[in-house]
């Protein structure tokens, strides 16, 4: 029984990777990101997420490692806190109060109880650089309150400040100028570029910052794709730069290697830059990156690199310039056309992916699974060229078929639109294109859906277009002679007084179909197309459709731009109730009777949950966001709430999800944030995840039921039970003490081997008598002394063991028992 708790909107996911520079740790294991309101703690070699940092209540802004312990982690957030963290076993250590909104974080091996922080003074545009002192204390939670000014008027992006030369001065950049303040002097020097009004300079403007860590050399990057070394800085008279250029557009971020041979660059162009000794000659590249590199980091080893992209990713990178992972997060588009959708095989999340994709994403692990390529051409990023769009998809027949719309409008006059139906093929696990039609419709494309009722025979698609007209779209032996080809071509064409068709929808058993043209809602006979009855309540344009399900499938559904809701009872033929309510997201549950409706006011969003049965609503939950959801699903559970509230009770066999206009993605649940994104790897107990090896037998860690079933199939057939090894010493000396603390391979070897041989005593003193005993450690007896120990044995057995049944040995296993007594193991002592 679940404990019924107060049901709250949590972030499930697909939160930014890319926010803020990555940060390694100092064995280049882990790789650390801000991601929302949280910091996840990534393997740099499996890709997985091993601990998931929660504790902040606003968005994470920055992470730095501890420079007094590598093992330990900084984070500042909006919530005005800044937090140490123990990554290795994911625990918060201590909490700092500052007070005011924290925009990014800086550390100095220098710099003693010290941070750097940049927050935001009075104007929203000035920023200052200020240093704080962390106090010691053995409380929990600390107030930080003595901040140090360093640096007025500066960027609130963290790729703006650097700090170099182990620390003896720090760069600002913002606009025009290049401010460098020198901790020792306590004084600042002022550089300024030609500004924007001389047209030869129209695109100097500084985009970034990076420090040389040992030598006084400044790197800057520039919105016309320049990079700039300053150098000779202490002096605002002598100061030289020189310039180095590759890059075709603005320079997105730049990082000095660890020893500060080489500098890296990256923008735009996808392709992360090293220039060897800062020459131009002695350049370095790895291209096809796949999205603009938005930030880059440099490892403490300096044996990785690591490049955050604008499609949500971050590469990891060896030193020789080769990609060796990808942790792919939720891809934001610029558009949502597509809408949510669930992949019937994968249970996967599925909607627009990067241009021309859609992304297949897993709300378990908060991870990408792959992206299709639906449109097949390469992607051109110009802001002037009018792209293909994915407008729609929708899968279809338990995700045997999936049904995609691609179009592209230079003008009014001349629409580009193409419809691609995919088929499944189990071999490759993944979809090929089966059939493809072009222009489909005279007009935009309003609705897709399939036909999934459990007892259609012939899959059926029907498409809803603009031009007044809807279609219905069947899978037909499209074959050669031997006839293995199937293809889809269309069956049939409605429409209704040529008004636009909106939306259109089939009834759970796939027996109707409803289709809307803009204010008026028709039912269609789906195995005759006839048109059987039509709904006309003159509330505005439908804008969204559904029918109802199980006990509630005598129903339908219709929202208004309007903001009327309507049911009307398709045994009657009559509405049977409407209410006022502007429904933005309106979306059946699969495994149940309810309907989640998404409204939109002034306040925010609100979200009601009712039946169509009845308009009394099961839940209401108001301002679930604070702006507009766009999107929902319901995604079946694996396992099954037990929710005994009515409330509460819409969550036990399905989940809901809802994508924000931000492409925030939210889900409702009665556990905590902390509960819930708990990753895997924190909830299983090591011991009870270790892998089928021969130590794991030897720990003997079975289930109970296999344990029993074994002990009493041996009792049955064998004489000599071996013993179980979970309660040897040996084995649990040498398994469980740490490596470095044990005794040398030698010794233990004697130890271990031991402890598996049998023991000359297999029976206990109450077992076996003492008579039975002297003979068998006599080491010749004769024939007729064989015959009696057999005898003896039996008889003893019979008496002495009861019910047990024990095998018995012949004359020749007998002999065979005592040659292995008389062998001589010492030798395995001295290895």
């Amino acid at each position: 029984m679940v404990e019924e708790e107060s049901l709250r909107v949590v972030r499930c996911g697909g939160s930014e990777l890319n926010f803020r520079r990555a940060v390694f740790s100092a064995d280049s294991k882990y790789v650390f990101c801000v991601s929302g309101d949280f910091i996840k703690v990534y393997s740099t070699a499996t890709e997985e997420c091993v601990h998931i940092l929660q504790g902040h209540r606003n968005l994470v802004t920055g992470i730095q490692l501890n420079p007094k312990n590598h093992l330990q982690l900084y984070s500042c957030s909006f919530d005005g806190m800044i937090k140490l963290w123990d990554y290795t076993d994911g625990i918060l250590i201590k909490t700092f109060i500052v007070g005011c909104k924290l925009h990014a974080l800086f550390t100095l091996d220098c710099a003693e109880d010290s941070v750097f922080i940049t927050i935001n003074k009075e104007k929203p545009d000035v920023f200052q650089l200020v240093s704080v002192k962390l106090p010691k204390s053995s409380s929990q939670e600390v107030e930080a309150k003595e901040l140090s000014f360093v640096l007025d008027y500066i960027n609130q992006s963290p790729k703006c400040i650097a700090f170099g030369n182990e620390g003896e001065y720090v760069a600002a950049v913002r606009d025009f100028y290049l401010s460098v303040y020198f901790f020792k002097k306590k004084t600042t020097s002022r550089f300024t570029l030609s500004s924007s009004r001389n047209k030869k300079h129209a695109k100097n403007n500084f985009t970034c910052v990076a420090c040389h860590p040992k030598e006084d050399c400044i790197a800057t990057g520039h919105r016309d794709g320049k990079i700039r070394l300053w150098r000779n800085f202490d002096d605002e008279k002598k100061y030289t730069y020189t310039c180095l250029h590759w890059h075709h557009d603005l320079v997105m971020d730049l990082a000095f290697s660890v020893t500060g041979s080489s500098l890296l660059s990256g923008g735009r162009e996808s392709v992360l830059v090293e220039w060897r000794e800062a020459a131009e000659k002695n350049k370095e590249f790895l291209p096809r990156l796949g999205a603009t590199i938005e930030h880059i980091s440099v490892s403490p080893a300096g044996d990785l690199f690591c490049t955050s992209h604008s499609d949500n990713k971050m590469i990891i990178i060896h030193r020789n310039l080769e990609a060796s992972a990808v942790i792919q997060g939720l891809v934001k588009d610029r558009n949502i056309f597509t809408g949510l959708m669930i992949d019937p095989r994968t249970k996967a999340l599925v909607l627009n992916g990067k241009p021309g994709h859609l992304q297949f994403y897993s709300l378990q692990s908060d991870k990408q699974l792959y992206n299709l390529d639906i449109i097949q051409q390469e992607y051109i990023n110009d802001y002037g060229l009018i792209q293909i769009e994915l407008t729609k998809a929708a899968f279809g027949c338990y995700g045997n078929w999936l049904a995609t719309v691609e179009q592209r409008q230079e003008k009014e006059t001349e629409l580009e639109l193409q419809m691609k139906l995919w088929t499944y093929n189990k071999k490759t696990q993944g979809f090929v294109l089966n059939t493809k039609v072009n222009m489909p419709h005279e007009d935009h494309i309003t609705a897709l859906c399939f036909c999934n009722a459990e007892k259609s025979e012939n899959p059926t698609l029907v498409t809803t277009s603009k031009d007044g007209h809807f279609k219905v779209w069947i899978l037909t032996d499209d074959s050669d002679i031997y006839k293995k080809a199937v293809g889809w071509t269309c069956d049939f064409v409605g429409s209704y007084h040529k008004y636009q068709a909106t939306n259109c929808c089939f009834s759970e058993d796939g027996s109707l179909l409803a289709v809307s043209f803009e204010e008026i809602v028709t039912i269609w006979d789906s195995d005759t197309w006839e048109l059987k009855c039509t709904f006309c309540q003159r509330a505005g344009k439908i804008r969204h459709l559904c029918f109802g399900r199980l006990t509630c499938s005598k129903y339908l559904l219709g929202a208004t731009e309007n903001g009327i809701l309507c049911c009307w009872n398709l045994l009657s033929c009559a509405l049977e109730w409407s209410a006022k309510l502007n429904v933005r997201v309106m979306e059946p549950d699969p495994n149940s009777e309810n309907i989640a409706a998404i409204s939109q006011s002034s306040m925010g969003s609100d979200l009601f949950v009712f039946r169509p049965s009845e308009p009394r609503p099961l839940y209401i939950q108001k301002n679930i966001s604070r702006e507009e959801v766009q999107w929902g699903v319901f995604v079946p559970r694996d396992v099954p709430e037990s929710f005994t509230s009515e409330a509460y009770q819409w969550l036990n066999r399905s989940q809901f999800y809802f994508l924000t206009k931000s492409q925030s993605l939210l889900t409702f649940s009665t556990q905590s944030p902390e509960e819930k994104l708990t990753p895997t790897s924190k909830q299983l107990l090591a011991e009870e995840t270790l892998p089928t090896t021969p130590f794991y037998f030897i720990l003997g860690k079975h289930r109970q039921q296999q344990q029993d079933d074994k002990l009493n199939e041996a009792l049955e057939n064998e004489l000599v039970q071996l013993p179980l090894t979970e309660n040897i010493p040996a084995i649990s000396e040498l398994l469980h003490t740490p490596a470095h603390v044990l005794p040398s391979a030698s010794f233990l070897c004697s130890m271990f081997v031991n402890s598996l041989l049998l023991s000359k005593e297999t029976k206990s003193a109450e077992e076996i008598p003492d008579d039975v005993s002297m003979e068998e450690e006599k080491e010749s007896v004769d024939s007729d002394e064989e015959n009696n120990f057999t005898e003896e044995v039996q008889d003893t057995n019979n008496t002495d063991l009861g019910k047990d049944i024990i095998h018995q040995l012949s004359k020749s296993e007998e002999k065979e028992l005592r040659k292995f007594r008389k062998v001589d193991y010492s030798w395995i002592t001295a290895l």
